[in-house]
């Protein structure tokens, strides 16, 4: 496994260990003796899976304290552009986003706590999971308008949710991460 920092503190992009032969394949998505991962607490509480269309925009979502969490998402099948967003106030980062291709089995995204998530499946019955470490708190669950913080989604027809269309925009977005 090669673990790679990326622009926004607390984000690495994982290249899994992947091996395939006439039997099929094999990958590793995480290995938690790494201590690279500057101190983020990744003792999982919850995996979850979705499947999605084609089309499908999800986003951008995340959990205010004192139920926030840090994330690692990977992909099973199909193909997405995953969004994270940093939503933390005092980050050097603040209000920047990084587009990250996920690729099956390939590689995995460690998103820290105070960082938005979302991303468009770009093919039908894309499966993505997501292991958390705090438990669902729908008191807590939140989110930013998907089109609001300048990521151009590059889709004719988004799929999106109700709910996600309802959330503020980013200029409205007031963080309860400092």
């Amino acid at each position: 496994m090669k673990i790679e920092k990326l622009e926004i503190a607390g984000a690495y992009l994982i290249h899994n260990f992947f091996a395939k032969d006439e039997r099929g394949s094999f990958s590793k998505v995480f290995n938690n003796t790494n201590k690279v991962l500057g101190g983020i607490n990744l003792n999982f509480k919850e995996i979850y899976f979705s499947t999605s269309k084609k089309s499908v925009i999800r986003g951008m979502h995340f959990q205010t304290p004192p139920h926030d969490h840090s994330k690692l998402i990977f992909l099973t099948k199909g193909k997405i552009v995953d969004l994270i967003l940093d939503i933390r106030m005092s980050s050097v980062t603040y209000s920047k986003y990084l587009a990250i291709d996920l690729i099956q089995n390939k590689n995995a995204l460690i998103i820290p706590t105070g960082v938005a998530h979302g991303f468009v499946s770009l093919k039908n019955n894309t499966t993505i999971v997501y292991c958390q470490t705090s438990p669902y708190k729908k008191s807590h669950d939140k989110g930013i308008r998907w089109d609001s913080f300048g990521y151009k989604w590059e889709v004719q027809q988004p799929i999106i949710s109700k709910r996600d269309k309802l959330f503020k925009p980013f200029e409205d977005f007031s963080s309860p991460f400092i």
